[in-house]
């Protein structure tokens, strides 16, 4: 595929990873949402990912009350092959407020807009292709949705030019969701200048592509058929990580005992070890943990110096330092960091959702 000059010379992302992330407490009292892990990876760094394969490199962070720790976690970006400039939000006052913060580094250039809880499979260079050719205003991308009434839906003809906006509507006039990735030319600055605060305070982005409309401005939505999902909730984030872990290539690159066997994609971490276990794919052992006498099923992905003796747990998400011992029918778990579960043979089917540094102890 061709690269127009003008997306691949000038074009930025704007990334927004502020917010509470009151849908994922109590893990969120402790740590940035975008820092809870997908397939042993943090959320934001996968949109980072998907940013790059973009082409871009020139990205604003916009950061809330954990900007510390982001600032930490990804530092200059040069980690992960982008400049990162980072824009405090003293308090989430809406997407709109994000980009108005964010006008000295943006310029007169286009930019990208996404969200950082977004996972996304397929890549957005064709998007961003297309976008920097043809140059509208305006364009989102979207996807279809089962309940429209939880998200921003777009309306638009068959040549793919919006004519009409509704944000999580009581009678959906359409099933196609905003995803929260979005390109824009400068002519948005304007229309934000234009707006003003909702009913629940905030400047809706909303308000403002449909500011554009007005001016005869043209926006144009795009159907992605691949995945997308918002990593908002606890069920949300397990589902990116069953996703993610489904295209992983498995690799030993710790250790593993001859009473121990692996079946499917598993990639073990240099310094862990799989002692008298079975591990079945798809499913990571993060660096330097301990898996011994238990049963991992698929799905799981167990993050770096955790300890799991005598488990049996599948589709569940272990962060840094858990501890699980003698727990067994755990399942679509979500187990914070330096958290220790111990207990008896429970019922199968076990649900945790344990923030960081808890102790819980099981009935058998």
């Amino acid at each position: 595929m061709s690269r127009p000059d003008h997306l691949w010379g000038t074009m930025k992302a704007l990334v927004l990873s502020g917010g509470t992330g009151t849908r994922l407490r109590p893990f969120t009292y402790s740590m940035a949402k975008q820092l809870l892990p997908v397939a042993n990876k943090p959320v934001l760094r996968h949109c980072l990912e998907a940013v790059r394969g973009a082409g871009i490199t020139e990205v604003g962070v916009v950061v809330g009350d954990h900007h510390d720790q982001i600032r930490d976690a990804f530092g200059d970006g040069s980690g992960d092959g982008v400049r990162i400039t980072y824009i405090e939000q003293p308090w989430p006052a809406g997407l709109a407020h994000a980009v108005l913060l964010a006008r000295d580094f943006l310029g007169d250039d286009d930019f990208m807009m996404y969200l950082g809880d977004n996972i996304v499979a397929g890549g957005l260079t064709a998007a961003a292709s297309d976008f920097g050719a043809h140059r509208p205003e305006v364009k989102l991308l979207v996807s279809k949705v089962d309940d429209p009434s939880r998200y921003g839906i777009a309306e638009f003809d068959a040549s793919g030019r919006v004519f009409g906006l509704a944000e999580k509507p009581a009678e959906p006039r359409g099933d196609f969701a905003i995803m929260g990735i979005y390109f824009f030319t400068p002519a948005i600055h304007e229309a934000i200048a234009r707006i003003r605060p909702s009913a629940r305070g905030e400047l809706e982005i909303t308000d403002a592509i449909g500011e554009v409309m007005l001016a005869g401005g043209v926006v144009t939505a795009e159907e992605h058929t691949g995945y997308w999902r918002d990593a908002g909730t606890v069920d949300d984030l397990l589902d990116c990580n069953r996703f993610v872990l489904s295209g992983m290539r498995g690799e030993t690159l710790g250790e593993r005992d001859r009473h121990s066997v692996l079946r499917g994609e598993v990639l073990v971490e240099p310094g862990a070890k799989i002692i008298r276990s079975e591990v079945h794919g798809p499913a990571i052992v993060g660096a330097d943990s301990v898996v011994e006498d238990s049963q991992i099923g698929p799905g799981t992905a167990i993050g770096r110096g955790c300890l799991l003796s005598g488990v049996q747990v599948e589709g569940s998400v272990l962060l840094d330092g858990a501890a699980v011992r003698g727990a067994c029918g755990i399942r679509d778990s979500l187990i914070g960091r330096h958290a220790e579960v111990i207990g008896g043979r429970g019922r199968s089917g076990t649900r945790l959702r344990i923030g960081d540094h808890a102790f819980v102890e099981l009935a058998a």
